[in-house]
């Protein structure tokens, strides 16, 4: 008999999702555009306060086109967090502009104040900085936009991973010249694949838009001025996206009390520490990770082997882009001169089952068998 598949983020769907995406089949909605993106993009500002939203295909998609706007192109340093997924910087390249990493710290495993300080006495005229909120922990956003400010660079808030997550009271996505989202399949909320761009400035997301739709000019025949992108998010997507947000919040509780039942499952264990919080911010809690002490005799490796015979869905942390043999030759900015704060998590650490249809029993299956691996 197969064993139940424990997974490590799966989507959740409810009864919303369903009406809305019938509604869009009964009305025939289901190409691009329509009354489900419109409402999706006035909820999902007014749920951020980010003030303007344009729902895309894609989180990478919203990124690019926040590149487009802050008219970087070829030869432009943006500096961007060195601990993330490749689709942070990716759209960087897009543009044959230049990524500069810069190494995360050890408080919230997000960008180094110290080495983006470091990173802009180098590179003074870098035009844009690329901050994420890695699984959906805030970074030290007071320090990271008052040095922004100092060096008059724009702030591209990534946060396709921390949707609900707030800093001091203020959703993450918010604080930069743009926010982005994503919705792909294992987010905290799901369209099945998509993301949102996010501004106080309207002209900018009515241009986001502009560009998301082939840069179509408003003429009766086909007619182009700039060189567009099929970015636009289809309605039928932002129906499921609609019903997702109604749940949003649940999720998120349910992400937090993942978290606390992993914290109290390994307190006792020295070998054991759990990815940092932000004191000053309010996790989503999207994966939970872990990282093992550096005399621990046992490999990450070796306990997400453990996870997968029986079934359990872990994955390694993010390699750090500085690593990654597509970046070899980028510029690299550590938190110290002790080393690579990203290097070290990337080794020593894993991202547990954090799915929210978890039960009781699975999250004991879970702990045991991380503590069996230790001997524990």
């Amino acid at each position: 008999m197969e064993k139940k598949r424990i997974y490590l983020s799966s989507p959740t769907m409810h009864v919303w999702e369903q009406k809305y995406v019938q509604e869009a089949f009964d009305t025939n909605w289901v190409a691009p555009i329509g009354p489900h993106v419109n409402a999706l993009e006035k909820e999902m500002a007014d749920y951020t306060g980010a003030g303007y939203a344009a729902a895309l295909s894609a989180g990478t998609a919203a990124i690019h086109l926040a590149v487009k706007l802050l008219g970087i192109g070829e030869g432009d340093i943006v500096l961007c967090s060195d601990l993330t997924f490749s689709a942070s910087c990716n759209p960087i390249c897009y543009e044959k502009a230049t990524p500069v990493f810069v190494d995360s710290e050890p408080g919230t495993w997000n960008m180094s104040p110290d080495a983006l300080r470091r990173a802009l006495k180098k590179y003074p005229d870098a035009k844009a900085v690329i901050c994420v909120h890695l699984y959906g922990t805030p970074a030290k956003l007071d320090e990271i936009m008052e040095i922004c400010r100092e060096a008059n660079v724009p702030v591209i808030e990534d946060a396709a991973e921390s949707l609900s997550s707030t800093y001091k009271g203020r959703q993450t996505g918010t604080f930069g010249r743009f926010g982005i989202y994503s919705f792909n399949g294992n987010k905290i909320i799901t369209t099945s694949g998509g993301g949102m761009l996010v501004s106080e400035d309207k002209d900018a997301i009515d241009h986001a838009r502009f560009l998301s739709t082939q840069a179509r000019d408003p003429a009766r025949h086909y007619q182009h001025s700039h060189v567009g992108y099929n970015y636009r998010m289809s309605n039928v997507v932002a129906a499921i996206g609609r019903g997702q947000l109604k749940s949003l919040d649940l999720h998120k509780q349910l992400k937090q009390e993942i978290r606390h039942t992993y914290e109290k499952a390994f307190a006792d264990l020295e070998e054991i520490c759990l990815n940092p919080l932000n004191p000053d911010g309010d996790a989503n809690c999207w994966l939970t990770c872990m990282t093992l002490s550096p005399d621990c005799p046992v490999t990450p490796d070796q306990i997400m082997d453990a996870l997968e015979e029986e079934n359990i869905e872990s994955r390694p942390i993010w390699k750090p882009m500085h690593l990654q043999p597509v970046f070899a030759d980028c510029d690299f900015f550590p938190h110290s001169e002790s080393g690579s704060v990203g290097e070290d998590i990337f080794a020593r650490g894993l991202c547990l089952p954090s799915d929210i249809k978890n039960t009781k029993e699975d999250m004991d299956q879970i702990i045991a068998i991380v503590r069996g691996v230790l001997g524990k």
